[in-house]
């Protein structure tokens, strides 16, 4: 397995900067390819659409996207966050007035920030081998104050956020307290791409940067 490793690539299909920065953090220097897919078409077309199978479909729609063109070997990962929260699934607000009614919601209570991950095996430019699973992660919110919250909605961050806030900038002034993973939180889970990596074979060590 050492030597099939050499030389592969290891492709964040993802341009997320907070995705690449835990996997910079954790040793991993991914070549990053924007998918660039239709995520509201994409989930429209789930079958039986829980909330853990619109994000592991949107996963696997991003990673799938970006192996066109991939003539080597490569082992692509794909990753969506949505936040489940009073019954609804929700991802990025895109403007102020949908983060500001979002965070009116939000205000001291409790969501689960979902994150779908693909890891993808490429041999010569062909899929071969597919592993796919969700990281739920438990958020309790804080109670900021409205001047708080203005404040945070005018710095423009929750806007292209999943579920509007993050953990590792800004919006982790207003988080009291999670339960599960935090690494899923921020974008992607290392725990759960060790594990998938290990599905198909690939041991994570075999990709940190200083034993490639």
């Amino acid at each position: 397995m050492a030597d099939s490793l050499r030389g592969m690539e290891f492709i964040l299909a993802s341009q997320s900067p907070a995705r690449l920065g835990v996997l910079k953090a954790a040793g991993i220097d991914p070549v990053v390819r924007v998918s660039g897919v239709d995520e509201d078409l994409v989930a429209a077309g789930v079958v039986d659409p829980t909330p853990e199978r619109v994000v592991g479909a949107l996963a696997e729609a991003k990673a799938r996207t970006v192996v066109g063109g991939q003539d080597h070997d490569a082992v692509v990962v794909g990753c969506d966050s949505m936040l489940h929260f009073g019954g609804e699934l929700v991802g990025k607000p895109g403007t102020a007035e949908v983060a500001r009614e979002r965070w009116a919601k939000m205000v001291g209570g409790t969501g689960v920030l979902l994150t779908g991950h693909a890891v993808l095996r490429v041999v010569g430019g062909e899929v071969v081998a597919v592993a796919r699973g969700v990281e739920g992660t438990t958020i309790h919110f804080g109670v900021p104050g409205a001047d708080e919250i203005d404040a945070y909605i005018a710095s423009g961050e929750p806007l292209g956020v999943a579920g509007g806030f993050t953990l590792d900038g800004l919006g982790g002034w207003f988080v009291d307290r999670i339960e599960g993973d935090p690494s899923s939180v921020i974008g992607i889970s290392l725990p759960l791409t060790r594990r998938l990596l290990g599905e198909l074979g690939i041991s994570v060590a075999r990709l940190w940067r200083s034993t490639r």
